[in-house]
């Protein structure tokens, strides 16, 4: 008898018969529907899984999709890049981060041009590598340069940790952790926003639990089903927001229950609460300043605050975009890539003029890879 094998584990979730009869379910259901829906799918993997299995062409006219700011390289200013930057340009320093931060466009460069100009920068497969970095270069000053919403956060805690434990004193972090309710509070702000339901993100539901969403239907009449990654996953989360709005429900639901829970994983929301708390303030790309919405170090672990101990060398101007990238109405869901005019000509993934054609989980990366440009 074979092993386990990774196909074993999605075919299931990827059966074509399976996929359409759901996209049959929710087209037959969805004639009952009063008004269209306009669905947010807040995570960029789930933006992603849209195109790539060409979901849209499935469902009927009146579904449709909003691309929301779930991705932790497209919300991130760029005056936090020129952030990572500077640290990189300080002399004898190492910066390490994880992926697409490496290629997205500061206000002047990009830490894969100042890679290229010398500067030691790494990207890291795990924050935990980090830890032998240091150990390996102790006459260097080496910054993580920390991004994610709560997926990421209880990596970068562990790390911390560990790098107490073991007494390390040349790593330092730049942490740049940010919170999806406060985000998705305001979108819902804008009078423009015509969110009517929502996917709810699933590896942050891993860590911080459903519970945080369950303000959601009450606040904005909004459905929301915390849904896995996979089409069926997807189709089965929009199948169930339909028979809600059907049956005049408005709930929070779990469908990634294979994974998801409503308090989530404890012991790492507590390693969390052990070295962050909220900021006041953060600035989000495209979105603008949202209170609470990011973590930063507490007071008890400045020593390790790279944004604390080279404040001097740090730029402290907001800066904003491109005046022709409009990122940010996208992540707000007041616009779709294409309806940027630079989508696809000047602003390619080889030459991104904005983060959200940069990142692997951007809507105008998605949209450039799947929507035959």
């Amino acid at each position: 008898m074979s092993g386990l094998q990774l196909k074993d584990l999605y075919d299931g979730f990827r059966n074509p018969d399976v996929i359409i009869a759901l996209a049959e379910s929710i087209t037959d259901e969805a004639k009952a529907l009063t008004a269209p829906l306009h669905i947010m799918e807040v995570c960029g993997g789930h933006t992603h899984t849209i195109m790539k299995y060409g979901l849209k062409q499935l469902l009927p006219e009146n579904i449709d999709f909003i691309h929301g700011p779930g991705c932790p390289v497209c919300i991130m200013p760029k005056e936090r890049i020129d952030h990572a930057i500077a640290l990189a340009q300080m002399e004898d320093t190492i910066l390490l981060t994880l992926g697409d931060m490496i290629r997205v466009p500061g206000s002047k460069s990009s830490l894969a041009l100042e890679r290229a100009k010398g500067h030691d920068i790494r990207a890291l497969y795990s924050p935990l590598d980090a830890i032998r970095i240091a150990l390996e270069n102790p006459d260097k000053q080496v910054v993580f340069f920390a991004i994610g919403f709560e997926t990421t956060t209880p990596m970068t805690a562990a790390l911390l940790e560990q790098t107490v434990q073991k007494g390390i004193i040349n790593l330092y972090f730049h942490i740049n952790h940010v919170l999806v309710p406060p985000a998705v509070d305001a979108i819902m702000a804008d009078d423009r926003a015509r969110i009517n339901a929502f996917i709810g993100p699933a590896h942050v539901s891993v860590i911080s639990g459903a519970k945080i969403y369950q303000t959601l239907p009450k606040s904005y009449g909004t459905p929301v089903v915390v849904s896995g990654f996979e089409p069926v996953d997807v189709l089965q989360s929009i199948l169930m927001i339909v028979r809600q709005k059907n049956e005049g429900r408005c709930e929070m639901e779990i469908q990634y229950n294979r994974s998801v829970t409503l308090e989530g994983n404890i012991k790492a929301q507590a390693m969390i609460e052990k070295f962050m708390e909220p900021r006041a303030h953060f600035r989000w790309r495209g979105i603008g300043d949202i209170p609470h919405s990011a973590l930063a170090l507490k007071e008890a672990y400045a020593k390790y605050d790279a944004e604390k101990l080279f404040a001097d060398h740090l730029p402290t101007q907001p800066i904003d975009d491109h005046k022709l990238c409009i990122c940010g109405t996208i992540l707000k869901g007041l616009a779709k890539p294409h309806d940027c005019q630079v989508f696809g000509t000047a602003c390619t993934p080889n030459t991104p003029m904005g983060s959200c054609m940069v990142s692997s989980e951007g809507a105008c990366n998605a949209y450039y890879r799947y929507g035959e440009v």
